[in-house]
């Protein structure tokens, strides 16, 4: 798309998804000749060559051809920047039309949403894959619109694999073995354990969910963060792999998820849990791999974690009726379709969730897309759910230290959910 005089598009740094819009029916203003859209988006790309504005630019140019009185300016951020940027504007008054980041339940409790149904055509809103539809929702109303999603696999790599003599675990005990035989070879990161501030929230939900836990009860939904199940899987991994030397020489507190993906992609991990993006980075650097379901304490593990990214619309500017419109291109089928084989991000829509499962050309996909249908996502709906996955960051890696305690360490982080949930 021709960069034009009414149109600005920022790009910063890019880093990689760690998994929406909205799509318009019901106008709620009449709109005016000439209407500005203003979106705020992360960046989904590697480098500047594929980053995301490429995808924003020739969609948007599409949509303009056919709606010469509106006119959307779509900003890039990286995802390290784009929430604060986003933060920024609605606090010094100047709210974007919509924005995609991570997080959606703050400004939906603050009432500066439109609710899906206000924005989303039926067919629309009803094609979003139900587990994210209902984690978009804060009591009930949907507000946050899924755009991108990912689930997460074992990876390892076969080469290290068939050096040692094994195949791949589905128990923990099995992980375990791999683990030590791997380390009798003489590689660096037998299992990387990446506890690091970056994403730890992202590997600790991994293995509850493998242990029989999660961050929440899902009868009650309630934070269960120090529930039984969830201090034996902490013990277990305290006691078997990092207790024994199996996750290599950076403590997990100090290793990031990036520099883990690095070292895998170096041939110097023999597992880690990984998303489809780590996929293409493996293939580049000629590792062999293969995936397979998280193992479990007892046998594959039945739920993996979900990831999803958010669209949201802001009322302050009140373009619902414009924003509705372009957020049903938006979520058409070959749009999804573009951005989810683009960026190896799974879609968040039925249609094109069926489409992917079926095409030879996104077969590398299937077992995440596999995967999808019973992953389960972040408490996103709660508005506590930020300073809880804060605090994880900041003190889970203690639970596997050599002088730390799983329980105290989940039973401090279950007294930050408590006393979250109290201030909502």
């Amino acid at each position: 798309m021709a960069v034009q005089r009414r149109r600005t598009a920022m790009i910063a740094a890019v880093s990689a998804l760690g998994v929406t819009a909205a799509l318009g029916g019901c106008g709620l203003t009449g709109g005016s000749d000439e209407v500005t859209l203003r979106l705020v988006a992360a960046d989904y790309g590697d480098s500047a060559a594929n980053s995301s504005r490429k995808y924003w630019d020739s969609l948007v140019g599409a949509y303009e051809k056919d709606h010469p009185d509106v006119n959307v300016e779509v900003s890039v951020y990286s995802w390290t920047d784009v929430d604060r940027k986003v933060r920024e504007l609605v606090d010094a008054g100047k709210a974007p039309d919509l924005a995609q980041i991570g997080a959606y339940a703050d400004y939906a409790k603050a009432g500066k949403l439109y609710t899906a149904s206000e924005l989303l055509s039926i067919t629309t809103q009803a094609d979003f894959l139900p587990q994210f539809a209902s984690a978009g929702a804060v009591n009930g109303i949907q507000y946050g619109m899924p755009f991108a999603s990912s689930t997460r696999l074992l990876f390892y790599n076969k080469g290290l694999f068939e050096e040692a003599g094994i195949s791949a675990p589905q128990t923990w005990q099995e992980l375990a073995a791999n683990a030590e035989a791997l380390k009798a070879d003489g590689v660096k990161y037998p299992y990387a354990l990446p506890l690091g501030p970056e994403e730890a929230q992202a590997e600790t939900m991994q293995w509850l969910l493998s242990g029989g836990g999660g961050y929440t009860d899902t009868d009650a939904g309630t934070y269960n963060i120090d529930s039984e199940e969830n201090i034996a899987t902490f013990d277990w991994l305290n006691d078997e792999l990092v207790g024994q030397g199996l996750t290599g020489p950076v403590a997990p507190a100090a290793l990031n998820r990036a520099d883990a993906f690095e070292a895998f992609t170096d041939g110097e991990v023999g597992m880690l849990n990984g998303h489809p993006s780590l996929m293409k980075a493996a293939k580049a650097k000629g590792v062999d791999f293969g995936m397979v379901p998280m193992p479990g304490a007892d046998g594959p593990s039945e739920v993996s974690m979900g990831v999803a990214d958010w669209m949201m619309a802001f009322k302050q500017n009140g373009h619902a009726k414009e924003a509705g419109d372009f957020l049903d291109f938006v979520y058409e089928e070959k749009n999804v379709l573009a951005l989810s084989r683009e960026y190896d991000l799974l879609p968040v829509t039925n249609s094109v969730s069926d489409i992917m499962s079926a095409a030879e050309q996104d077969a590398g996909l299937k077992p995440f897309l596999e995967a999808l249908p019973s992953s389960e996502l972040y408490p996103v709906g709660r508005t506590s759910w930020a300073a809880v996955s804060a605090a994880v960051k900041k003190k889970i890696g203690k639970a596997v230290s050599s002088s730390g305690d799983p329980a105290s360490v989940l039973r401090e982080l279950q007294g930050t959910a408590v006393t979250e949930e109290a201030a909502e």
